[in-house]
């Protein structure tokens, strides 16, 4: 197998691939040495992003959960990247990047958070995952400082952010990969380039060739990658990490990772992606889905088939149906609201709090509640 040093070091325009869209190993030197059922537990945990996917858009058009953003067409880089980490890796991710929650055990009160409460957020926290966030790239520049209180802690583990092209034009983004690249922190960024930033295509978000390049200005490699391909991604990853783990000096520790990909759906679903992109330019990236490829792929080696695909799915139509009457039978207490702005309650949120809980007793729950 290929070192890290092989991977990082090619140029920012020359996309790693091990699967192509048939499923056909194209590099065979970059295949990963994987077992056959951790193979199968990534195509099991992409099969459930995709499904899952699907259950929350259904919900969301049900008026059962709120706005929600989908992950189709990105479960390859999703999975390959979360599976190239060890559990005690921090994950911050954008806003859909679910898989980076499916991949270390998907607690079922991530579907609070969707329905509108930040318990939700709260189960994250056990499995090294930072809360969602909505806000455009602000997250990047507490992931660099996770991993420069890791770098001086002097832990072997690394930060390791998700966050969409859009989010490269943003002040946060160049911020956050300055300090990184200054202090040399063991920390990791895919960024998930599916063309649109919204309505906003690729090609007028910047004027770089690639958006892994745009590392080489802050003193750090950046490597382009298939990302619907998640063998590839795993291995790129794979590699990002050590080189982030490694403080000898020899190499800077960030890494930069462009992940190519589509997003098959709507932005959100509050986004109606005919208006601004023609449905030839959908099916054929969708004749590079990732699942289709990893699917070949395992089935070829005899690691997949018809029956063991069909218990898949009925675990996984299980499972969601458990979370979502799990979902739908949480009972919340409205004033916890009030909790999560500051780790302390100021005067002001006190004051707030105690004038709802007033109203709540004068006049009852149901006056709050729309027909």
């Amino acid at each position: 197998m290929v070192s890290s040093d092989d991977v990082l070091s090619r140029e920012p325009d020359e996309t790693v691939q091990v699967l192509d869209a048939d499923g056909t190993v194209v590099s065979p030197d970059l295949l990963p040495d994987l077992g056959a059922e951790t193979l199968v537990s990534m195509y099991r945990d992409m099969l459930f992003c995709r499904r899952f996917d699907e259950r929350m858009i259904s919900l969301q058009r049900q008026g059962r959960i709120g706005t929600y953003s989908s992950l189709a067409g990105q479960e390859g880089s999703q999975m390959g990247s979360t599976y190239a980490l060890a559990p005690e890796d921090l994950v911050s991710y954008q806003y859909r990047e679910h898989g980076a929650v499916v991949g270390r055990g998907f607690p079922w009160e991530y579907l609070l958070y969707w329905a509108g409460h930040e318990a939700g957020n709260a189960a994250l926290a056990e499995l090294e995952i930072f809360p969602l966030n909505i806000a455009i790239a602000d997250h990047l520049p507490h992931v660099v400082g996770a991993a420069m209180a890791m770098k001086l802690r002097e832990e072997s583990r690394v930060a390791v952010a998700h966050f969409g092209d859009g989010a490269t034009s943003e002040g946060d983004f160049h911020e956050a990969m300055n300090f990184a690249g200054v202090y040399d922190v063991p920390a990791v960024f895919v960024c998930n380039n599916n063309q649109w930033a919204i309505s906003t295509p690729r090609a007028r978000q910047t004027a770089s060739e690639t958006f892994a390049q745009k590392a080489t200005a802050y003193g750090f490699d950046g490597v382009q990658v298939d990302g619907m391909d998640p063998l590839a991604t795993y291995v790129v990853t794979r590699a990002a990490r050590e080189r982030a783990l490694d403080d000898s000096g020899e190499h800077p520790r960030p890494t930069l990772v462009e992940a190519v990909q589509y997003r098959f759906g709507a932005h959100t679903t509050a986004d109606d992606p005919s208006v601004y992109r023609d449905d030839e330019e959908v099916e054929e990236w969708k004749r590079k889905d990732p699942l289709d490829r990893f699917e070949t792929f395992l089935r070829d080696r005899r690691h997949l088939d018809d029956q063991r695909r069909e218990e898949m799915e009925a675990e996984i139509t299980e499972a969601l149906a458990d979370a979502v009457d799990r979902m739908e039978s949480f009972e919340a207490d409205p004033e916890s609201m009030f909790d999560y702005t500051y780790a302390e309650a100021t005067p002001g949120i006190r004051e707030q709090r105690e004038r709802f809980h007033d109203l709540r007793e004068k006049y009852g729950d149901e006056s709050f509640l729309r027909e």
